[in-house]
């Protein structure tokens, strides 16, 4: 006879789970930092025109935008170019209370320092562009750019 006995029935140990807040607050913590919001939804077509001569916007923070274009669903909206403002169509006489709304956000100190892009297709007929610029003569938003891509210069070999 034997002092010690085998025995085939063990258990096994309970897995841990004490590391696991640790775990779904760093992957918590990864997607908040990584996670980019998107500003608008786009609602029209947009190709933007080549430049070569452009400067980037410092303070993106004072800078508000007007999307002209063709919409993406012509079958609903037609294909006249329209204006979207945020993420809703607008009309040119949407413009003036859009650009109040937005000065009304920001302190009053940098009312003079905001601009206003023009994201414009560029297939767009300049009489739509023109009477965007026209309304925002009239509201005093008179800092004006237009949002382009650079153009690249191809090399020939």
């Amino acid at each position: 006879m034997s002092k010690f006995k085998k025995d085939g029935k063990k258990n096994t140990p309970a897995v841990s789970t004490a590391s696991l807040p640790d775990i779904v607050f760093m992957l918590l913590f990864f997607f908040m930092v990584t996670t980019v919001m998107r500003e608008v939804d786009l609602k029209i077509k947009l190709s933007q025109p080549e430049a070569t001569e452009i400067e980037k916007l410092e303070d993106r923070s004072l800078v508000d935008y007007v999307y002209i274009g063709e919409p993406t669903n012509t079958a609903l909206y037609g294909t006249l170019p329209k204006i979207q403002l945020d993420d809703a169509f607008a009309t040119v006489a949407d413009i003036q209370d859009y650009v109040i709304e937005k000065r009304a956000d920001r302190p009053e100190a940098v009312h003079g320092a905001i601009i206003v892009s023009l994201k414009v297709d560029e297939e767009t007929k300049m009489g739509i562009v023109t009477d965007v610029k026209q309304e925002l003569r009239d509201v005093q938003a008179l800092k004006i750019s237009y949002s382009t891509r650079e153009k690249v210069n191809k090399k020939k070999f």
